[in-house]
């Protein structure tokens, strides 16, 4: 019974530590890229969107599908990082398990 006792503890005490690092991962940001930097993107690690930068350069008025391919391919590029930085992250803890729902 005791060993149950303690391996509850154990389970108890990584729930809290994934629920601290799926926290901190709001905290942490990656950036995204495309056509050289002329487009940048921030987003954290809940995959919510900071920041668009767009150098002048990228800005052609006769070409705005170009400019909209950009952001797209900066925002993607960033999406899969901050992916990368969740599975990193909590990989720690499921042993590199994708568990649904977890992140």
């Amino acid at each position: 019974m005791n060993n149950m006792n303690q391996m509850m503890k154990q389970v108890k005490k990584m729930q809290e530590q994934m629920l601290k690092a799926q926290e901190e991962l709001g905290s942490k940001t990656v950036e995204g890229s495309s056509g050289g930097g002329v487009v940048t993107v921030q987003v954290n690690g809940h995959k919510k969107l900071l920041s668009i930068e767009i150098k002048p350069e990228a800005v052609d008025p006769e070409d705005v599908e170009m400019l909209q391919d950009l952001v797209i391919t900066a925002v993607n590029d960033a999406l899969t990082k901050a992916d990368e930085l969740a599975n990193s992250d909590m990989g720690k803890f499921t042993g590199g398990m994708k568990i649904p729902g977890l992140f």
